[in-house]
């Protein structure tokens, strides 16, 4: 376990606990199968790598969100028959790369139906994506490739950043650099800055639309949200694949299509940063770029931590407090 990060042990851990409770809650109603494939050997892996006291927090936390997804899916609970059964899966990380950010899958082949939870514990970030030479995050991200003006502009900056890390053989570090923030963050982040305008100048309507796409997914799913005491969850509802009722039994509360952006606003600095980017966007959506060094060596590429700032007012969100 000591080769995984903490955060990854604790999301995973998360990940297995709502699965378990989805178990516990429902296979005395419903014929429930858990698919035990590696991913979910790891989360229970990092479930067990916690003392009973721990275990018990995140079982606790796991069954107050599971118990309200109950009363908004009742899919979950209903089955057609007794062949109709319900499928729990954990995702591979994999699968974030191409667009699905679910990690706990609940599955009813013979209603054609499922959702997914995408887990997070004590963290809001949306995608953790990177910049470097050889990312086109155009083409990646948005399906419109960057341009080589772009390219050209990040270039000196990001082969600078390489032959440090060669000469020093990868040992020397972004402190030895002294004011970084200024001489490399902020070109990169201003070359961002153009080429996502460009784009969007290029693409008007779309660059908007698949970039949020991008940052949440092209699949429907909750997020849940383990806080300290509290547990928070939230429906992105885009393609009206959520809370759907089975046969004459509704959902116990109503979730509304989210609207996607069809217009990029301003993409401006954050108030005294060299470090983040604030993208507005229509229909209510903003979202943050924090770029930064993943590691404390110097690597001639950068990361994003990319956060959600707004959301339309149509975003369902409940939190629920644990005593």
């Amino acid at each position: 376990m000591a080769k995984i990060a903490t955060q990854t042990i604790n999301g995973k851990a998360f990940e297995y606990a709502l699965l378990n409770q989805f178990l516990e809650r429902l296979k005395v109603i419903t014929s429930v199968l858990v698919i035990e494939n590696e991913p979910y050997k790891t989360a229970l892996k990092c479930f067990m790598s916690f003392d009973t006291k721990e275990q018990d927090n995140y079982k606790l936390v796991a069954s107050c969100a599971v118990n309200f997804l109950l009363e908004i899916e009742p899919r979950l609970s209903h089955g057609i028959d007794d062949n109709d059964i319900l499928q729990l899966e954990i995702v591979a990380d994999k699968a974030g790369q191409i667009g699905d950010v679910r990690d706990v899958l609940a599955i009813r082949a013979s209603q054609k139906w499922e959702i997914g939870i995408s887990a997070k514990n004590n963290h809001r970030a949306v995608k953790h994506s990177r910049l470097s030479n050889s990312i086109d995050f155009g083409q990646k991200w948005l399906g419109v490739p960057c341009s080589s003006d772009y390219f050209q502009e990040i270039k000196p900056i990001f082969d600078n950043l390489a032959e440090l890390r060669t000469a020093s053989k990868a040992t020397q570090k972004w402190d030895t650099l002294g004011d970084y923030h200024t001489t490399v963050y902020l070109p990169i982040l201003s070359a961002f800055k153009k080429e996502l305008l460009r784009l969007d100048k290029g693409k008007p309507g779309i660059v908007a639309e698949n970039l949020i796409k991008y940052l949440i997914g092209n699949q429907d799913f909750y997020k849940v949200i383990k806080g300290n005491k509290k547990v928070e969850i939230q429906a992105y509802n885009l393609h009206g694949n959520l809370n759907l009722p089975f046969v004459n039994i509704k959902p116990k509360a109503k979730i509304q299509s989210l609207k996607l952006p069809n217009r990029l606003i301003e993409v401006v600095f954050q108030e005294n940063s060299k470090t983040t980017l604030l993208v507005t966007l229509s229909e209510g959506w903003q979202i943050s770029f924090r770029i930064h060094n993943a590691s404390s060596r110097i690597e001639p590429s950068l990361k994003f931590d990319i956060n959600l700032v707004s959301a339309p007012h149509s975003l369902f969100s409940n939190q629920l407090f644990i005593d």
